[in-house]
């Protein structure tokens, strides 16, 4: 970034929007080609609603005293015979048709000669006005050499009997890659504050800062899953994937020539498991999970702010990776979205647009696990090869997953499950979901809790006679799900896998 930077501010552009939260980073980086460019005056100077125009030396002398509104310090850098002008937030002024007009007078004048503009906020907001003059870049975050001194800093303070090993230092700075300086620095603070050292040890200290950016960011959750994918009945095809990935956004995988996975959609019955493998498999990659909820990023309050959700969002997801990008029933998100611009202004039509560019185009290790259980609401441009990696479909259980789910079950509720038929209650149960397997057993130890005894193979077979199973309630739906799986995804469960291979 700074070096594209330095090149716009060589090549006589006359605006450029950078979006970033660091201001005394970025400063410090546009100070820095400022001083490259004119060693002998450096002409950079900086302008803040509080103090108006000032220098950047240390002195931070203002310029001039009247400069402190937007107008008169956009009128003083119109006249000043060259120099970079920093202004910092100056988009809540956006609105201002003074302050708009005042900026296009002096793109004007500043065309072919060496005076710049540069806007720098947290937010982007650019008047429609200068949609066409304006550069927008966004400054990236620490790379690992610059976090590297950060925590040699840190380090430095510490005894030298007490330094770390080169992996203990590496799996810090890779806990801290997504951070900014600050958050870096204050992290490993923490980490000394609290364990009096900095070793592998303090790694999960450091994750912890990585949770406070998604929850600060109100629209992503961190999600910690104690289940292994273990606890996972059937499905054998769909882990057999998940496993053979575990090690996939690894060095030594991109040593060997391997791509970064995209992502996967897993596709089903209501019940069957596809939001738990979701969540499992975070802990068998050792990866964070986090949750995109689709529904926080739809914002009515102002015109574009539902996009710099969804922007901000997959930009936070990009700044922890490599991550797992959990969106589950993505197909109630975007229902509709190809033909919602008379309902919403074409709002939800802009954010699946979105969100498809970033899913195509995007490089960091982002791997996005989606869930659905209604296919004919996605539009047909999310199903497309190449968009996922694979698309699974997560059928109810045969009568083996079902009696491996019961055993799952029982057995974390009780040590010893001998007592059980398992072949019986695997047959009585037909037609049931995982989800629903799960209930009529709570359902039976809650009767059995009423009567103060221990709960029985019958208590149990009473409780799943009394439930009628969603597979009988939307049959025709399971039934429509099933025939477009058949030719068009591939099936999770291993047996079911076999039999195609045997048909085909």
């Amino acid at each position: 970034m700074q070096e594209e930077l330095n090149i716009l501010i060589q090549a006589q552009y006359p605006l450029i929007y950078l979006v970033t939260s660091e201001e005394e980073r970025a400063e410090q980086a546009v100070a820095a080609i400022v001083q490259a460019r004119s060693p002998q005056r450096p002409q950079l100077f900086i302008w803040t609603m509080t103090e108006g125009m000032v220098g950047h030396e240390q002195s931070r002398s203002p310029v001039q005293n009247n400069t402190v509104s937007p107008e008169a310090a956009i009128d003083w850098a119109i006249r000043q015979p060259s120099g970079v002008f920093l202004f910092k937030d100056l988009h809540p002024f956006k609105d201002s048709p003074a302050v708009t007009r005042r900026l296009r007078d002096a793109i004007a004048r500043f065309k072919g000669t060496q005076k710049t503009i540069i806007l720098m906020s947290p937010v982007q907001q650019v008047p429609i006005e200068l949609e066409k003059e304006v550069v927008v870049l966004d400054f990236t975050l620490p790379t690992m050499a610059e976090l590297n001194q950060v925590l040699s800093n840190q380090l430095d303070q510490l005894p030298r009997n007490r330094r770390i090993t080169t992996e203990a230092r590496e799996k810090l700075l890779k806990a801290a890659l997504g951070l900014t300086r600050d958050e870096a620095e204050k992290v490993y603070r923490k980490a000394l504050v609290t364990a009096g050292r900095l070793t592998e040890a303090e790694v999960d200290i450091v994750l912890s800062e990585k949770k406070q950016l998604i929850r600060r960011n109100g629209i992503l959750e961190y999600i910690e899953e104690d289940e292994t994918i273990d606890s996972v009945g059937g499905l054998e095809e769909l882990k057999h994937w998940l496993k053979q990935r575990s090690n996939a956004f690894t060095e030594r995988a991109r040593e060997y020539g391997l791509p970064q996975p995209k992502g996967m959609l897993i596709l089903g019955v209501p019940g069957c498991g596809k939001s738990l493998i979701a969540k499992t498999t975070s802990r068998l990659w050792g990866l964070p999970l986090i949750r995109l909820d689709m529904g926080r990023v739809y914002d009515g309050s102002m015109v574009g702010r539902s996009e710099a959700n969804l922007r901000n969002a997959l930009k936070t997801a990009e700044s922890i990776s490599p991550a797992i990008l959990f969106i589950d029933e993505i197909d109630k998100a975007f229902a509709g979205s190809t033909g919602s611009a008379d309902s919403d202004g074409g709002t939800s039509s802009r954010i699946f647009g979105s969100f498809l560019t970033w899913m195509q185009e995007k490089t960091s290790p982002v791997f996005v696990m989606a869930t659905a259980n209604r296919v004919e609401r996605l539009p047909g441009e999310f199903l497309r090869k190449g968009r996922f990696d694979e698309i699974f479909f997560v059928d109810l259980p045969t009568k083996e997953e079902r009696k491996e789910i019961f055993s799952i079950h029982l057995s974390k509720r009780r040590r010893e499950i001998a007592r059980f038929d398992l072949d019986q209650l695997a047959t009585v149960c037909d037609g049931f979901s995982g989800a629903e397997i799960e209930q009529a057993l709570i359902a039976a130890m809650y009767e059995a809790f009423a009567q103060e005894r221990e709960f029985t193979q019958l208590d149990i077979i009473a409780a799943i006679k009394s439930t009628l199973p969603l597979s009988k309630t939307m049959n025709e739906q399971v039934t429509a799900l099933r025939d477009w799986a058949r030719q068009r995804a591939r099936p999770a469960a291993s047996s079911v896998a076999e039999y195609q291979r045997l048909e085909f």
